[in-house]
């Protein structure tokens, strides 16, 4: 099967009552590990990159990383959604568009409200005409080690979204409702009472940043609100990280110059086992 629209799985999961998982990858073997227990599961995912990643950490080229998740997903018959993340670059999200991302998101979340739909809107006019669908983000999402109490006044409201979404005609919005990016210090707990108002004002698919490490039941809470998408990085790429050092570990006295070759296998092994796991959480 052929990438599908991101659009279109958020209607699906929506159609479901639950959310699909979007994971941070930067690799082949995150790619595949996630496409392939997607197959085993039916359940679609959406592979995301990361803009920063690609500029500053070299993981891997732009149009390349698109390239490798299409062919991915031809060999599979469940849904595959391709998305640039976090992006405030317009340059660099319409270049990422005709490098084959389908999806893109404008963070405009560091900007006033005016400035944050101006720039919106303008990266919708553009992706629109170039087929490509837009997640806006609306509110302050932090960084977990930051802690959450201090960044209610941050959180989206409604009346906010519903101007939102209007004025930029956004396809998705990520909100702002106790959530954070990185590793928590203590479990969060979503604003959920505020998360429903948001889903009965507008038609717009919600999406919640920070999925590591939130605890099963807050997720569930959310998706029967309206969060169609719940992004996940940071656990998956610990995951990567204890994978490596595993197998190192486990050959540090191998002589073998080719010892190399197996750490592939073994990663992506790890990396499933995970995501059998995590994955039972999207109830489709």
């Amino acid at each position: 099967m052929a990438l599908k629209k991101v659009g279109e799985i958020l209607r699906l999961a929506d159609a479901s009552h639950t959310a699909v998982i979007a994971l941070i990858c930067i690799d082949y073997h995150m790619v595949r590990a996630a496409v392939e227990v997607a197959e085993e599961r039916n359940t679609p995912v959406i592979i995301m990159l990361l803009p920063e990643h690609q500029q500053e950490n070299k993981v891997a080229g732009r149009a390349g990383f698109a390239a490798m998740v299409k062919e991915e997903a031809e060999k599979v018959e469940v849904p595959v959604g391709l998305h640039l993340d976090h992006c405030s670059d317009y340059g660099y999200i319409v270049g990422a568009i005709k490098d084959g991302f389908p999806s893109v998101m404008a963070d405009g979340s560091m900007y006033s409200f005016d400035e944050n739909v101006k720039f919106s809107k303008k990266v919708v006019e553009t992706a629109h005409i170039l087929g490509a669908e837009v997640e806006g983000e609306l509110g302050y999402i932090g960084l977990a080690e930051e802690g959450a109490e201090h960044e209610k006044d941050g959180y989206t409201t409604p009346e906010a979204a519903a101007k939102f979404c209007g004025e930029t005609g956004i396809d998705y919005l990520t909100v702002a409702v106790g959530s954070a990016h990185g590793e928590y210090v203590k479990p969060p707990k979503l604003d959920v009472e505020r998360l429903r108002e948001i889903n009965r004002t507008v038609d717009t698919p919600l999406v919640l940043h920070g999925g590591s490490g939130i605890p099963h039941e807050e997720l569930e809470k959310a998706f029967s609100q309206g969060v169609n998408k719940f992004n996940l990085g940071t656990d998956y790429l610990d995951c990567y990280y204890k994978a490596v050092e595993q197998y190192v570990d486990m050959h540090r006295d191998d002589r073998n110059p080719l010892r190399m070759l197996g750490m592939p296998e073994y990663v992506q092994g790890k990396l499933k086992e995970y995501l059998r796991e995590k994955m039972k959480i999207s109830k489709f």
